[in-house]
């Protein structure tokens, strides 16, 4: 029923034929954001990340089903760690890469993988995908942070489920950031109040700007302290300057600045994006180190910033359970993997069905650590 084939571009198919498969407006899975991800040289086969689309056509011609699939080299940019898998294959005398990435680059937020038409299409791409991870020319492919629908199809098809943890922040109805305070406990409520205030004192204000505010002496400044945190980690940034204009070109009204300044010079930011319901806390940087900022530009702004705009939700990123003491909360994210390797395709089915048994028990120690005075509905992702 389906016509399987690949392009090393996302500019080579139609942005309208690639976002008509998923009804979301996310926008990591557009065309648009991969597209600025690829022309703005940051998703590239110079950097490790070489575009191998996946496209299912039917017989009329018609595209039903496409996944975002990268040939990598390395394991960098993907936030699933990996290593000790790469490791077990050299130890074994195999090579770990190239191995196929079905993801959005450098992005930790769950969204569509596997864009269907239907669920016929996209368990016909589940198949296509994990065929590809059993032949000979690559070790293993990983799905990354997938709704549950890609991921149920996925296990079909035969890949492994592995879980980790991340943490977000769910507006219930909030009238005010106070009135989010208020839900939270008194000893997490003060050292909020605390943190702001640091600010507060030290002069520093965070203005919201869309791109079309920027000007380009502001840009170069907000692109050197985000250039700088990767600096501080001895490592070049993963974004280019150039994505950052073809993203601003591309979707400018899905891109925010959270832009922190003394007085009226700029000296911290956080880069996020947002779609209908959620705002996506992506990167941040400063000029130096200032105590609370990253907390005030990265979190309370933003979810001062969802409070006022309606938003349900706040994805502030991979990791960190410091985020659990300003009430977020933990959230079960999900990545499939398949190994060509019979012997190490068994070891990694058994590594994640153990891992994810801890990953269960965390989850839980995290809830039960709440920053809320009564624990509130939960809102989190289901197991698939």
């Amino acid at each position: 029923m389906y016509h399987a084939s690949h392009i090393d571009s996302i500019t080579l198919i139609d942005a309208a034929d690639w976002n008509a498969l998923t009804t979301t407006t996310q926008p990591f899975c557009r065309h648009g954001f991969l597209a600025a991800l690829e022309s703005g040289d940051s998703a590239s086969a110079q950097h490790g990340w070489w575009p191998w689309h996946l496209l299912l056509h039917d017989d009329a011609g018609q595209l039903v089903a496409a996944a975002p699939l990268y040939v990598k080299s390395h394991s960098f940019g993907e936030f699933v760690f990996d290593f000790a898998w790469a490791n077990a294959y050299r130890q074994l005398g195999l090579a770990y890469y190239p191995k196929l990435v079905n993801a959005i680059p450098f992005t930790p937020v769950v969204g569509p993988r596997l864009l269907a038409s239907d669920a016929d299409a996209r368990h016909a791409l589940a198949r296509q995908l994990t065929a590809l991870a059993a032949g000979d020319a690559y070790s293993s492919l990983h799905t990354l942070f997938a709704h549950n629908a890609d991921l149920r199809a996925l296990a079909r098809a035969g890949a492994a489920l592995r879980r980790d943890c991340h943490y977000r922040w769910y507006n219930r109805g909030y009238r005010s950031f106070d009135d989010f305070l208020a839900a939270l406990s008194s000893k997490r409520r003060k050292a909020i109040r605390r943190e702001r205030r640091r600010i507060m004192e030290a002069g520093i204000r965070v203005r919201v700007l869309t791109p079309e505010q920027l000007t380009a002496p502001l840009q170069r400044t907000l692109y050197g302290f985000y250039a700088r945190t990767y600096a501080m980690r001895g490592q070049p940034p993963y974004l280019a300057t150039a994505f950052f204009a073809q993203l601003h070109a591309r979707m400018p009204q899905q891109v925010r600045y959270f832009v922190a300044f003394h007085g009226d010079v700029p000296v911290g930011m956080a880069f996020m994006l947002l779609d209908d319901t959620t705002l996506y806390g992506r990167h941040w940087g400063s000029a130096d180190d200032y105590h609370s900022l990253h907390f005030e530009t990265c979190y309370y702004a933003g979810i001062e910033y969802c409070i006022e705009h309606g938003l349900a939700c706040f994805d502030a990123g991979a990791q960190g359970e410091h985020k659990l003491r300003r009430g977020f909360e933990p959230v079960a994210t999900w990545s499939a993997h398949c190994m060509a390797e019979p012997q190490l395709a068994a070891a990694v089915s058994d590594f994640v069905e153990r891992e994810g048994a801890l990953m269960a028990d965390y989850h839980a120690q995290q809830q039960a650590r709440s920053s809320f005075s009564a624990a509130p509905d939960r809102a989190t992702a289901q197991t698939p």
